[in-house]
């Protein structure tokens, strides 16, 4: 208990502090003509998506071989702007149906009635120079950064990962970024099986056995429209009454550069990052070993934009991830940490075998734009395990021995979105394959299901 009050005081501490400091340097800056204070102003938007999907062949160990899954999720966000000072909040419904007892659904996919986000936030101006801001903001908030590999508020999923704590971001003149931020993360809930299946209202909890916290930030424009960026994120949790963890200790420290695509123009993107810390193998209440973090992912794309009719983008891309664990007291497997995958490594929900660990996959996307309304992708991976005593990485097939070799496979995935009222309503069709290569089909848990096939069908609503 002492403990939680104490975390309480540091979160308002913090908060003050980046208000205070905040203010002082506004304070320096010099003073301008002041215009007369608006009137608050109330807005609120919102969307509500339906979602039909389903998957055959199914690649997870213990799980159902064919899945037939329905959701719903309605967001409704309002803010309350007073000149500078802003309040706001998000509430969220997300529930689904039909999806059996021994799905794969998971707390990502159901979450109903939550408030996602209640902060307060105040922006100074001409802080450091002019026309740059600076702002604070406490309360319960979600996050993306950069390409959204660590960090995410992914919209693929049926829900979004959000925080309780304070943040502090400035954008200069010249659009260059930083962010710093302290947090507990919050725990989705329900999280057991009878929970989800039946829709069951729960509120989440704050996880205050959590502390994560860190710096983004990023380089408009370094020349010849390319921007980069860099972060330092540190994760470390602990052990609490009825909530066992892993105790991961860890440092995220990586570097990222991009140049946007364009007509007629080569584009690039690279990101890497390293992990260092400690993290113990189980969760289990007897497991007191800590293990050594050294791993890594790296991301590298180049691509082509044509100026012809349906401007196709064609491009190239390689993904790394570290994995293994417990050798030598040594922990390899790569963390993700609360990032998305949709936009490098396909669909998630039902289907989302590839992800950020235990990953060697070279591949090539295709998009085009036929109109204004339409866009269409396709694209093809190969799939590697990068260590093969390690699981593959979302799948949960391993093979200790490492006798099944390395060759998981090879994933297909298509996607055709089409806006039938403009910035109201959308459509949105995809499928993806996965080929199972020799891992999957002969690791010891692998399911013998043959191939997986996936497909999904969204409605999405704004307002």
């Amino acid at each position: 208990m002492h403990e939680g009050r104490n975390r309480a005081w540091i979160v308002r501490g913090a908060g003050l502090a980046l208000l205070l400091a905040a203010g002082a340097a506004e304070a320096q800056t010099k003073p301008e003509a002041a215009a007369p204070p608006a009137g608050p102003k109330l807005s609120i938007e919102g969307s509500f998506r339906t979602r039909l999907e389903g998957i055959d062949g199914q690649f997870r160990p213990k799980v159902d071989d064919s899945i037939a899954f329905i959701s719903f999720r309605t967001l409704v966000a309002a803010k309350l702007q007073w000149d500078s000072l802003t309040i706001g909040g998000e509430l969220m419904e997300a529930r689904g149906y039909g999806e059996g007892h021994n799905s794969s659904v998971r707390a990502s996919d159901v979450n109903t009635i939550e408030p996602l986000q209640a902060y307060a936030s105040y922006k100074f101006r001409n802080v450091l120079g002019k026309k740059d801001s600076l702002t604070a903001t406490a309360g319960r908030f979600t996050m993306t950064f950069g390409a959204q590999r660590l960090v995410a508020r992914a919209d693929f999923g049926n829900t979004f990962p959000s925080y309780l704590g304070v943040r502090a971001d400035y954008k200069s003149k010249n659009k260059d970024e930083l962010v710093l931020f302290w947090s507990h993360p919050m725990d989705a809930l329900p999280n057991g099986g009878d929970g989800i299946y039946n829709n069951k209202f729960q509120l989440d909890h704050v996880n205050t056995g959590t502390v994560f916290y860190g710096a983004d930030g990023n380089l408009a424009d370094v020349g010849h429209k390319l921007s980069v960026g860099g972060y330092v994120y540190r994760l470390a949790e602990q052990d609490r009454p009825g909530y066992q963890t892993r105790d991961r200790r860890m440092v995220t420290f990586g570097l990222r550069l991009r140049r946007t695509p364009a007509k007629g123009k080569f584009d690039v993107e690279a990101e890497a990052a390293l992990q260092r810390g400690t993290a113990r193998l189980t969760t289990t209440a007897t497991d007191r070993a800590d293990f050594e973090v050294r791993a890594g992912f790296l991301h590298a794309e180049a691509g082509y934009t044509f100026s012809k009719r349906w401007t196709p983008r064609v491009s190239g891309f390689f993904d790394y991830a570290s994995g293994g664990g417990g050798a030598n007291g040594t922990y390899r497997r790569f963390d993700s940490l609360f990032g998305a995958r949709r936009a490098d490594y396909g669909p998630t929900s039902l289907f989302g075998p590839v992800g950020l660990a235990n990953l060697v996959s070279p591949g090539v996307r295709i998009e085009a734009t036929p109109s204004k309304r339409l866009d269409l992708m396709g694209a093809v991976r190969g799939l590697w395990l990068a260590d093969r005593t390690d699981t593959f990485a979302f799948t949960s097939v391993r093979d200790k021995t490492g006798a099944s070799g390395r060759h998981a496979g090879t994933e297909v995935e298509v996607r055709v979105r089409r806006s039938l009222i403009p910035n109201r309503l959308r459509f949105e069709l995809g499928a993806a394959y996965l080929a199972k290569g020799r891992f999957l089909t002969q690791a010891p848990n692998a399911p013998h299901t043959g191939d997986a096939r996936y497909g999904y069908a969204d409605l999405v609503l704004k307002f």
